[in-house]
């Protein structure tokens, strides 16, 4: 039945894969290979060319057991099915993707993505609808959430495992010295106060109302007590 993946208890390395990703504009643009087991990451091979690089990662995923599952799912039609996938590539790129997401994609626009687009472009596509007026709407608004989806992704990938070692880009949201509470004239602690009395008067207001229809927290509840 599997074509594309080995089992986890059959993979073939004996040791793990250290590989460089690079994204432009949230498409893949960049594989570099390391020899295995070297300490200077000499480089074993290159790709830059879209397909060279799938085709790449979906053999070093192979030899890694990555990228194989097997479910029992929802079909359009309304029956369960069991469903078994084989993605080996697919799987080291989303893991790469998704973690230099963290770095370069603003938190709000994240969310919003991941709330509606996502979800509704994964239905249109598994139910057959990638020529339709809808899926070039949502696919639209995925494209320019990637606009600054651009750097550098390091994994180890080793027996059904894709982890990531680090990630770099120049369009990088983070700031170390910004979002650190013990740099002096960086994110101090006091900030938040009046963030959170703003944030609590909806909730105050809402436990009010509790507390009148006599739903008030107990102060054993508070305290967990039984």
């Amino acid at each position: 039945m599997w074509k594309l993946t080995k089992d986890l208890l059959e993979a073939s390395a004996d040791g793990p894969q250290c590989i460089d990703l690079t994204f432009t504009r949230g498409v893949t643009s960049e594989l570099v290979v390391y020899k295995p087991s070297t300490e200077q990451r000499e480089v074993l091979s290159k790709a830059t060319d879209v397909l060279d690089i799938f085709l790449a990662l979906k053999s070093l995923a192979r030899a890694h057991g990555i990228g194989r599952i097997d479910i029992v799912e929802n079909r359009f039609i309304g029956v369960k099915s069991r469903g078994c996938y084989e993605t080996p590539a697919g799987t080291i790129l989303r893991r790469a993707h998704m973690d230099l997401e963290g770095l370069t994609l603003d938190g709000k626009v994240r969310a919003l993505r991941d709330s509606f687009v996502t979800a509704e472009l994964s239905k249109l596509l598994y139910n057959g609808y990638w020529f339709s007026p809808e899926r070039e709407f949502v696919q639209s608004a995925l494209e320019a959430s990637q606009k600054n989806v651009n750097g550098r992704v390091r994994l180890s990938i080793y027996k059904g495992n894709v982890i990531v070692d680090g990630r770099a880009s120049n369009e990088g949201l983070y700031d170390a010295r910004e979002s650190s509470m013990d740099e002096m004239g960086g994110f101090e602690p006091t900030d938040t106060s009046g963030f959170i009395k703003i944030e609590s008067i909806r909730l105050r207001k809402w436990g009010a109302q509790r507390e009148a229809q006599g739903k008030g927290v107990t102060a054993d509840q508070v305290y967990m007590k039984h």
